[in-house]
């Protein structure tokens, strides 16, 4: 068996090197090539890079002052004017962006004034109105492009390739079949300007992809709300995204009553809870009560006025495994149940009686939904007091018919958690053999499964498998992964054979993190190079502070401040918004930190603060949230793509390390498993600094076997805390995130 297990890592590894960029690039050349020889008799018209005939006056300045203009703007994002939109340390974004936005669309513009008027029987005016047409769809995707926050390589090439296929159908006049043939988002923004609103095909797309992805579509509604399809699109959505319906169904725009007007009887439950619910808001996670007849809108606003009712009854949308409204009730469940986690939290140095008073009595199924959905938050003494509570309160249930009870909800959450803070032993304990065996088995099984985005599964089993110490348990993971890889093969699952082979090679390399990153085409995983993190012709490192207004948030900042309180080395200006901190000696750096004001005016500190450092050209390569975190999405939104050290100081649960690695592709995360602690925030901070001080590269390796011997000699709660962060080279989650997007993504 071991030998098959290294055989079989081999062979994983083998997968990694076979679809790295090089490999990609083969292919895209065959591609090419053959594509030529398919399409060879129209060479001249759709792949030449000259143009037949000048460029008529009238349709010069749509080249010269719209597209080329857009195509130098979009050049100059970077700074430099040089035929390439460079994002830093991404060569794969840098050259699909620039083949998008500069080559195709440079290729685009020769392509639309190549094509013959007399091959299609068009005359002088009609040829000009056609090709003035196709010119303004491509400058409108320009246009988009530019106020794009954060472009995103891979859609923009695939934006622009589906660009040229529609103008291409529409040339040859097939672009009904296209669209039949092409339902999908991009077809979609590209046919604006070449469909008139009210045509057939438009509306054939428009309903389509209402079915085929309502969230996104259902945010359009402003687009198509006039037209008859809005009430198609307006009932696909309320299925799953009811919520959105329902801030349309509240808003003082036009649109309200459009949704009104919509006879769906879904879409008419959730208008009635908007006009006669005490507390719509509340009501919505009760839609499928109301909207079967379970329940009244009265009977509904008497179960959300009482807290441990509203809790309890959003507990039994779970059990009953109600769909409709899943979203919305789940995100309730998850902010409701937060409370019994910061009450936990809050009590932290009482007595077990005190402490765990308001779970008293609670049923294990309650208790685990408190566990998983407050991840984000919950003390590792806190989840260590509710697991024990549950397990004691199972009875005569095993662990794996909770799981059934609770039909498996976030259980991949669940077993994560319990590795991490070492239970997982104890709730195996509680099943016989064959069904932990199972339990195991699933919990590898099927991570292919969903859209090829959604990753959660597979993160849950990356961070778990960190965490395992029981050395059978871990090949029995490790086996389980090789034979769903080899399934994955044999059903030509793309996803599951880059999820498998990936987790494989993981797994087989927590042992030696050093070469890691490069196993997996990764830029290194242990260390962040100094020149990586400087800016600017004055090489300076800027850093960026969140601190919130909140009383922890207030003592947190005071608490930061005392680091810089020698004169020698630092200088401190407070403003009325921020606080600006230069270092005096060692390489420069600058950190900035919004004041911690009273909420709300917290947020206009950050807004303030950041729109000064946007203002000024200043793009912090290092940013720190030092806050709870229900206001991490507020740091979050802020993340840059230039960021490289991102410390969240709070949960890394898949949803943040998701969005950070979004927004800033290249960033290493230190996060935890629990609330940050000021008192392990700043030796991390601190080490950091003094890197960078010097010059040196972040070595997270030395830097956190230096914090190690740091906090072993403190000991307690302080140990206690520290061993619950992550650093960058053992967050086996961010590190999938990263190598899955870059493989699944390598053929472009």
């Amino acid at each position: 068996m071991v030998n098959r297990i290294v055989g079989s890592i081999v062979l994983l590894l083998m997968l990694v090197v076979s679809v790295s960029e090089p490999a990609m690039a083969q292919k895209r050349k065959k591609r090419k090539k053959d594509n030529e020889e398919e399409k060879e008799v129209h060479i001249h018209i759709y792949d030449r890079d000259t143009l037949v005939q000048p460029i008529p006056l009238q349709r010069r300045y749509w080249h010269e002052n719209k597209i080329d203009e857009f195509q130098k703007r979009a050049d100059l994002s970077d700074g430099i004017e040089d035929q390439m939109i460079k994002v830093e340390d991404d060569t794969i974004f840098t050259r699909l962006l620039t083949e998008a936005i500069i080559e195709d669309v440079d290729q685009l513009q020769i392509m639309i004034e190549n094509f013959p008027a007399d091959s299609v029987g068009w005359d002088a005016r009609t040829e000009n109105n056609v090709k003035l047409l196709y010119l303004r769809a491509v400058a409108k995707m320009l246009r988009y492009y530019n106020v794009d926050p954060q472009p995103d390589g891979y859609y923009y090439k695939r934006l622009v390739n589906n660009m040229k296929d529609v103008l291409i159908a529409d040339f040859e006049n097939r672009l009904s079949d296209f669209i039949h043939n092409n339902i999908n988002m991009y077809t979609l923004e590209n046919i604006g300007e070449l469909l008139d609103t009210g045509s057939a095909d438009r509306e054939f797309i428009y309903r389509e992809m209402g079915k085929k992805e309502p969230v996104k579509m259902i945010e359009k509604l402003s687009e198509f709300a006039t037209h008859s399809y809005a009430c198609d699109i307006i009932a696909e959505a309320a299925k799953v995204a009811p919520n959105t319906v329902f801030n349309y169904a509240t808003s003082t725009t036009y649109i309200r009553a459009v949704v009104e007007r919509c006879p769906d009887p879904l879409v008419q439950a959730i208008v009635r809870i908007a006009r006669y619910s005490k507390s719509p808001l509340r009501a919505m996670p009760f839609l499928n009560d109301i909207y079967t007849g379970k329940r009244t809108i009265y009977q509904i606003d008497e179960i959300t006025s009482d807290p441990d009712l509203f809790y309890q009854n959003l507990v039994r949308l779970k059990l009953e495994n109600v769909q409709l409204g899943g979203d919305t009730y789940t995100s309730e469940l998850e902010y409701r149940g937060l409370r019994y986690v910061r009450e936990m939290n809050d009590l932290h140095e009482e007595k077990a009686a005190v402490r765990f008073r308001s779970i008293n009595g609670m049923p294990p199924e309650v208790l685990y939904f408190i566990m998983v959905y407050g991840q984000n938050e919950i003390y590792t003494s806190s989840f260590l007091g509710t697991f024990n509570r549950m397990v004691e309160r199972l009875g005569p249930m095993s662990g794996d018919q909770l799981l059934e009870k609770v039909h498996r909800d976030k259980f991949r959450t669940f077993i994560r958690m319990c590795a991490g803070y070492n239970t997982l032993t104890d709730f195996l304990a509680t099943m016989d053999t064959m069904k932990r065996m199972s339990i195991m088995k699933d919990f590898i099984a099927d991570l292919e499964k969903g859209k090829q985005d959604d990753l959660e599964g597979a993160v849950d089993v990356a961070d778990a498998f960190g965490s395992i110490r029981d050395t059978a348990l871990a090949d029995f993971l490790r086996n389980e992964v090789i034979q769903n890889y080899e399934r994955c093969k044999r059903i030509n699952s793309r996803k599951g054979i880059i999820i498998y082979g990936l987790l494989g090679v993981l797994f087989e390399s927590t042992k030696s993190e050093e070469d890691l990153g490069g196993r997996l085409k990764l830029p290194p995983i242990t260390m962040v190079p100094y020149d990586k993190l400087v800016t600017g012709k004055d090489k300076i490192v800027y850093e960026q502070f969140f601190f919130y207004g909140d009383e922890d948030g207030r003592a947190s900042y005071n608490s930061w401040l005392t680091n810089f309180r020698d004169k020698s080395k630092w200088t401190v200006v407070k403003q009325p918004y921020w606080t600006t901190i230069t270092a005096t000696k060692g390489k420069p750096m600058v950190v900035y930190a919004n004041m911690p004001l009273e909420e709300p005016e917290d947020e206009h500190a950050i807004d303030t603060l950041c729109k000064h450092l946007s203002a000024m050209g200043i793009q912090p390569t290092v940013m720190v949230h030092r806050g709870h975190s229900y206001h991490l999405p507020l740091t979050l939104e802020r993340l840059q793509k230039e960021t490289k050290i991102v410390m969240l100081g709070s949960c890394g649960g898949y949803h943040n390390l998701s969005t950070v690695l979004t927004k800033s592709p290249n960033a290493n995360i230190i996060s935890s498993k629990q609330t940050g602690a000021m008192s392990v925030n700043e030796p991390i901070i601190k080490s950091i600094n003094d890197q960078i001080s010097a010059g040196e590269d972040v070595n997270w390796i030395n830097t956190w076997r230096g914090l190690t011997g740091y906090f072993d000699e403190r000991r307690g709660v302080q140990k206690e805390m520290f061993d619950d962060y992550v650093p960058p080279h053992k967050n086996l989650g961010a590190i999938f995130i990263k190598a899955y997007r870059r493989l699944f993504n390598a053929d472009i």
